[in-house]
């Protein structure tokens, strides 16, 4: 029996459980030129196995790589990075991944980054302090690097300013 004679619905299924035969899928599902290889998007029905269709929205504005390049590691998201970043530390990490070459490395000063990113100085210094204390970027004076994440996961920092949902949770709990 070849794949040819498999319904559809079983392609995916099997797509699902033999991830081996994805590449072959790729090529034979109709419609599949929206899809973005080599992932397939499957959800499970039942049983069985949907596969989540992607289609270009604009094709006039596809991205393209032309001269620079830049990106976050999705471990930046699952492995908390971000939930641990304040919102000015986030602003600053994300605008050092934007300029920086391919290994990492910025020369933009103090003042071009407070005044792009619209930050009074004392907000900067503490941006960037934070990023350094926690690994996230080296910085000698006039160089950024942005560094790859440390295998370890960071810590969740205690905000100062609790959410107001927070504040009942906490003043329940006290008179409990």
């Amino acid at each position: 029996m070849g794949y040819e004679d498999v319904k559809p619905h079983k392609k995916l299924y099997l797509a699902y459980r033999h991830r081996a035969i994805l590449p072959f899928l790729r090529y034979s599902w109709p419609g599949c030129e929206f899809l973005s290889p080599p992932r397939l998007w499957l959800t499970l029905i039942g049983k069985a196995a949907m596969m989540i269709k992607k289609k270009i929205l604009n094709s006039d504005r596809i991205r393209r790589i032309d001269g620079g390049f830049s990106f976050i590691p999705h471990r930046f998201i699952g492995d908390g990075f971000l939930a641990a970043l304040q919102q000015k530390e986030l602003l600053l990490y994300l605008f050092l991944v934007i300029v920086s070459d391919r290994h990492g490395l910025s020369f933009y000063s103090y003042d071009a980054i407070c005044t792009l990113l619209q930050m009074s100085l004392d907000q900067y210094i503490t941006a960037r302090n934070g990023l350094m204390d926690k690994d996230l970027i080296a910085f000698d004076g006039t160089l950024f690097q942005v560094l790859d994440l440390p295998q370890n996961r960071p810590r969740q920092q205690k905000s100062k300013d609790r959410s107001p949902v927070e504040q009942l949770i906490q003043q329940t709990v006290k008179v409990i």
